[in-house]
């Protein structure tokens, strides 16, 4: 199974000012969404993520206006580390798995269930 994965990281908590600058990130709200092969199926995870504000560099900070999402996915995938990123990828896959080809399946005895194609 190949599962395609992709990040939104568009929402963030910011500091107004902080260490003389302006509009600082310190905190994203992100969602990790994969799709299977045929792109019938999906899942999602979601969480924050703490951004270390405390070693910015005033030189190479980027403003918010020119900040892009881009950006905000590396830092993100920089703070979880691979390893968890890699968690995460494996949780989206076993929900999928889990869509394919259920464990467990609730019913309510006495009502009609249509026939999965």
């Amino acid at each position: 199974m190949a599962n395609t994965y992709s990040w939104d990281c568009k929402t963030v908590d910011t500091y107004p000012t902080h260490s003389e600058l302006s509009d600082v990130v310190y905190n994203v709200h992100w969602r990790l969404t994969g799709v299977d092969e045929s792109g019938e199926h999906q899942a999602t995870v979601i969480g924050t993520q703490s951004i270390s504000v405390e070693t910015i560099d005033a030189s190479s900070f980027v403003a918010f206006e020119e900040l892009t999402e881009a950006d905000v996915i590396g830092w993100v995938e920089a703070e979880l580390g691979e390893e968890r990123v890699a968690e995460l990828k494996s949780s989206v896959d076993s929900q999928i798995t889990d869509k394919l080809a259920p464990k467990s399946v609730t019913k309510t005895i006495g009502s009609v269930v249509a026939e999965q194609v």
